[in-house]
């Protein structure tokens, strides 16, 4: 991969350049003050109760969905593609895994728990963890009807017709997300009875608010610059000799 070059920008002084910064800060603050009303509403949506039974095969055996609290009354569960027949985890969803470990070790003492749940078989989901060095509990959810009742799984049935109710049913016949299964994020709470509840699930582009990544490369003067890396992101053992070629080691 070639380096990239972006646009020429024009040399300011130093005061220059804080007020322009200035300037631009008065609409970071407005977009972060939407971002926390936002949140807000998000912690207001109503609750749906988890009345079927889902069970899960997990490194330490058969677990239900309550069960993966493991002691929090807050579950997140990262919704990861990779499907029984497939050889290993898709890229993006690699690339999303990459940033459950380093939040998952402090939400755990936040009352809140991290499991990543798939539909391959639980063997080939630990042999895989293994290869990227994760940490995080990853579930199967084969046999189940979890990934399918929270609409990141279909049917080759549905998949032949070429519509799928993805991301609420704004994402139905786009063919960039035909396939049998997708990513996405869903949040559970769990009361002192042992009601499960779901509260919140997100899809698709919703996802970046979880991907650090690409917010540190908002940051740059290059941005996230898709057409000039467009084998990217890859698993990071696939990267091979990129970093010399692209940073000019």
């Amino acid at each position: 991969m070639s380096k990239t070059t972006t646009p020429q920008h024009p040399a300011v002084s130093r005061d220059a350049w804080i007020e322009a910064r200035k300037a631009l800060l008065v609409k970071e603050k407005v977009h972060m003050r939407q971002g926390d009303a936002l949140a807000v509403e998000r912690r207001a949506l109503p609750w749906v109760k988890i009345e079927k039974r889902y069970l899960f095969q997990t490194e330490q055996g058969e677990r239900t969905l309550a069960e993966l609290f493991d002691g929090c009354s807050q579950l997140i569960v990262h919704h990861l593609m990779y499907a029984p027949d497939w050889d290993a985890a898709c890229p993006g969803c690699s690339f999303q895994a990459e940033h459950i470990d380093g939040p998952a070790r402090h939400l755990q003492h936040h009352n809140v728990r991290i499991v990543a749940v798939s539909r391959a078989p639980i063997d080939k989901l630990l042999t895989y963890r293994r290869r990227m060095g994760w940490r995080f509990e990853w579930a199967s959810s084969l046999g189940s009807d979890f990934n399918y009742d929270f609409h990141v799984s279909f049917t080759h049935e549905q998949l032949a017709r070429g519509t799928v109710n993805y991301n609420f049913g704004t994402i139905d016949t786009d063919p960039r997300y035909q396939s049998e299964d997708l990513p996405g994020v869903s949040v559970f709470f769990k009361d002192t009875a042992g009601q499960v509840c779901h509260t919140y699930s997100t899809y698709a582009r919703g996802l970046d608010m979880l991907l650090d990544a690409n917010h540190y490369l908002d940051l740059t003067p290059e941005g996230r610059n898709d057409a000039a890396y467009p084998n990217w992101p890859r698993r990071h053992d696939e990267y091979g000799d990129d970093l010399k070629s692209c940073c000019g080691s």
